[in-house]
């Protein structure tokens, strides 16, 4: 549907009394099945989804307002407009709900409100309408107790706004206003007070056009002046006539547009300035009020708007070098006002709205506003500034770009006269104490250099390119402070110098360190080459050392925001320039005062520690341990001398370090059937070494290594037992006799792989005869543990160790109940009498040899036991099938 006479804006009122928009399409009536009955229909024109879907009610009271409005309410607190692009189209749709309700075209509200009682309604059909008393200036008290009787009851109010419209009741009170101040006649002027105050109760359109037409809207002030709560009359004629003086910057030709605005401001002011403040009660009679005020700033815009020759001879004069200084602050007052009235259009208004401004040069025009040394032209260009930025920062990055640009087509390097760098300049230079602007000026800073609102296409990034200008053509006008402020050349000699000391300029100065915190966040190379080619941190960290305690945070929250990212060439860059020196200098300085710069401190050292940052916990422990090491009310420190520690030993042994990561792996993993790599590794190792009727090594050669493996072994073991509380289990030796011990098999062969035989009920103990590995059957044939008479001592003896054991996790944070059960086939090559912590090989009296891994776990441990046993009780297995499964 193309037809502009049906293009409609669809409102509803919000809960604040303002009015949302909730689109744009075209309207149209009919009749819908599922509502059984007329309709208005709204369809967005974007897409064509239905934006509105209203039944015409027959008692629904719907409102004609300013010619292009159609105001009605569908629930108690639910209130719909449309607003016409035409005045025909509004006509149109009028007559369709009319002729729905039966009623005349001609009339401005269909009808009565129709939650009156049943009283109301009996009352109703008796009296049909409400006779107001003659209007006489001894009948003043009589009609003020009407209008007051009648605010309570929805009915009555509508009859008493219909007996006032009908009649030109409203001009023949004013008559009597007249009367009254010419006779000073007191209490008349006070009755006339309360009838006018209760008239803006009413809620109604046709009587607030009739008020605040050009004859009447000074009368109605007049009558709101006389208020009977106040000593004396205020004088709000007064001030509108002789001090309030309307200024055309650029002529209005339009006589409409003229008074219009004339009308706005007056009911504005009668809003704001005039009526008491309404109470809760009221509060809702006065929605009227504001959407009469909401609707001609809408048609005041759209007729500047379309005014091409108003807005043009606007640009020019505020580019136009000729303009005096008074003249071009009102010009950029009155921008600055028509932006701030664009607020209240819909989202494709105020899409047409700015970029007509973008078209005629408001870009341009600010970069020369914001060149100029008026400090309020200055400050208006900046408001403006930030209406464009808010509403579409893309538009003002383009524009900054397409200026550089063009700069280096001419080959001009002056980037001071970019509009960003005018702005930051300005941010830098604002002389306010608080530095209020500049706060503002960061907050548009902030808004264009963030990625989250950049657009991305298939033929350009925005962030890339904006990012790659931003840090060529900005960075180094946005941290010439910072640079100026920190001019020493080690940060470690550095105390607070004078500049940074000033209180302003250590605000400026934190503002700067709050944005560039907010590049290391959210900016990736781009200011990690800033930072590192131009030794950003290491100045920052001067200010560590200012007697301004929030500058020193603000510089210790942007090394936090650097070491957070855990970036291997940040981290070597902090250790090449020693950037802890002046932190650790600050913490000891501080000494032992408990306040934020002491806790700031300390988190970021315990975020090395838990986050295991290696390289910079071996920096500061190697470099600055001495100074922290008698820190003891935070274990902290005490943790990262652990940690390092922890590393020296890793490096110091890395087979040490394969077997610590085995056993951690295998003791806490809840699958035992999921294999770490460096398990696979172990196992995979040993076993392809290992062939058919091949001896691995003889005893005599493989001693050494040997012992090279299982030294660090025992001492990893005797180091468990010490680290008791953070480990919750010890391992340790086991009581042979005095405990039963896990399934443990052991084999020995010169000719064949060693196998797995099949063992005997739960029921058999380990040193019962019969059992495998037993003593009292060492030299049976075929059972394990028995070794062959040919065999000879020098044989290679692999020892295969296989052991079941269930632990329960006691604070595992899903607190599951059920024990977590884990199988481990360690096979180590180990001489005869060699006796380890924790496997233990221990001599039977007949040469037989018992291994025996023991963990003093949960007592439960034993009572599954008998389960283990059974488990094994199946076929000999290669130990590959057996993982795999």
């Amino acid at each position: 549907m193309t037809d502009t006479r049906r293009r409609v804006k669809v409102y509803t009122l919000n809960e604040d009394r303002q009015w949302d928009d909730r689109g744009t399409g075209h309207v149209s009536s009919g009749y819908v099945e599922r509502l059984k009955g007329m309709s208005l229909l709204v369809r967005a024109e974007s897409d064509g989804s239905l934006l509105l879907e209203s039944k015409i009610s027959p008692n629904t009271a719907y409102q004609k307002q300013q010619d292009t409005l159609i105001v009605w309410s569908e629930a108690e607190n639910y209130d719909l407009a449309l607003s016409f692009q035409e005045k025909a189209g509004c006509d149109e749709i009028w007559e369709k709900i009319c002729q729905v309700q039966g009623k005349d075209p001609s009339v401005d509200i269909t009808q009565d409100l129709v939650d009156e009682s049943e009283e109301e309604r009996f009352d109703d059909m008796s009296s049909p309408g409400l006779e107001l008393p003659p209007c006489e200036l001894n009948r003043l008290e009589e009609v003020a107790e009407l209008v007051a009787s009648s605010l309570p009851s929805p009915l009555r109010r509508e009859k008493l706004a219909l007996a006032l419209e009908n009649e030109g009741y409203i001009k023949k009170l004013f008559e009597l206003f007249h009367v009254c101040e010419d006779l000073e006649n007191l209490e008349g002027l006070h009755h006339l007070y309360e009838i006018i105050k209760g008239i803006f109760l009413l809620n109604r359109t046709a009587l607030f056009e009739v008020m605040f037409s050009e004859d009447c809207i000074m009368d109605v002030i007049g009558c709101l002046e006389h208020d009977p709560s106040l000593p004396q009359p205020r004088k709000h004629r007064e001030f509108l006539t002789k001090t309030a003086k309307f200024k055309e910057v650029i002529p209005i030709s339009d006589p409409e547009l003229k008074q219009k605005i004339h009308q706005t401001y007056r009911v504005q002011y009668i809003q704001d300035m005039v009526l008491p403040t309404p109470s809760v009660f009221e509060e809702n009679m006065l929605s009227t009020l504001h959407s009469f005020i909401f609707f001609n700033k809408v048609e005041i815009v759209g007729m500047l708007q379309d005014d091409e020759k108003f807005l043009t001879d606007l640009f020019a004069q505020l580019t136009d070098e000729a303009t005096d200084d008074d003249k071009r602050h009102e010009l950029v007052n009155f921008l600055k006002e028509f932006c701030a009235f664009s607020q209240t259009l819909q989202p494709q208004n105020r899409d047409a709205f700015f970029k007509t401004l973008s078209n005629m040069g408001i870009l341009p025009a600010l970069e020369v506003i914001l060149g100029m040394d008026d400090v309020h032209v200055r400050s208006a260009a900046t408001d403006i500034f930030s209406y464009l930025v808010e509403y579409n920062p893309s538009m003002v990055r383009e524009f900054v770009m397409q200026e550089a640009q063009q700069n280096d087509d001419v080959s001009c390097d002056d980037d001071d006269i970019l509009l960003i760098n005018l702005i930051i300049e300005h941010m830098i230079c604002d002389t306010d104490p608080e530095l209020g602007g500049a706060v503002q000026l960061m907050g548009l800073l902030r808004t264009l250099v963030d990625p989250e609102n950049m657009l991305a296409t298939a033929n350009k990034t925005e962030k890339t390119e904006f990012l790659s200008f931003f840090y060529k053509h900005c960075m180094h006008v946005l941290t010439a402070p910072l640079l100026a402020n920190t001019t020493e050349e080690k940060p470690s000699k550095g105390e607070a110098t004078t500049h940074h000391d000033d209180f302003q300029t250590s605000q400026l100065l934190a503002l700067i360190l709050e944005l560039l915190t907010f590049c290391v966040e959210h900016h990736t190379y781009h200011i990690k080459n800033y930072i590192i080619n131009k030794d950003i941190l290491r100045r920052v960290l001067v200010l560590m050392a200012s007697k301004h305690a929030f500058l020193a945070l603000c510089a210790l929250r942007f090394m936090r925001k650097i070491i957070g990212l855990k970036d291997e060439f940040y981290n070597r860059y902090i250790m090449r320039n020693f950037l802890f020196e002046p932190v650790v200098k600050a913490f000891l300085n501080n000494g032992s005062r408990y306040n934020l710069m002491n806790s700031a401190i300390i988190e970021m050292f315990e975020y090395i520690r838990v986050e295991d940052v290696k390289s910079l916990t071996a920096h500061v422990i190697e470099n600055y341990w001495k100074a922290l090491e008698d820190v003891d009310y935070v274990q902290t420190f005490k943790g990262l001398k652990l940690r390092y520690e922890q590393q020296r030993e890793r490096q110091d042994n890395p087979k040490l370090d394969s077997m610590r990561s085995i056993l951690r792996n295998h003791r806490y993993r809840r699958d035992a059937r999921t294999l770490e790599d460096e398990e696979e590794m172990w196992f995979n190792t040993d076993e392809d070494d290992l062939e058919d009727g091949e001896a691995v090594v003889p005893p005599s050669d493989k001693m050494n290594s040997d012992e090279d493996l299982m030294d660090p072994i025992s001492k990893f073991m005797e180091r468990k037992k010490l680290k008791e509380t953070e480990e919750k289990e010890v391992l340790q030796k086991a009581n042979v006799t005095g405990r039963q011990s896990p399934n443990f098999k052991l084999s020995f062969s010169s000719g064949t792989k060693p196998n797995l035989t099949s063992q005997s009920s739960a029921s058999n103990h380990p040193g019962s005869p019969g059992s495998p590995g037993s003593p009292g059957s060492p030299g049976s044939p075929g059972s394990p543990g028995s070794v062959a008479k040919s065999t000879p001592q020098s044989a290679a003896i692999t020892t295969k160790v296989l052991y079941q054991c269930e632990e329960q996790v006691a604070k595992s944070t899903d607190k599951e109940k059920n024990s977590m059960k884990m199988e481990h086939d360690i096979k180590i090559d180990v001489p005869l009498d060699r006796t380890t912590s924790g496997v233990m090989c221990e001599e039977s009296r007949k040469g037989g040899l018992v291994g025996l891994v023991d963990y003093p776990d949960d007592d439960e441990e034993e009572e599954d036991e008998d389960d283990v046993d059974n488990k094994e009780e199946s076929p000999p297995l290669s130990k590959k099938s057996r993982l795999a499964s």
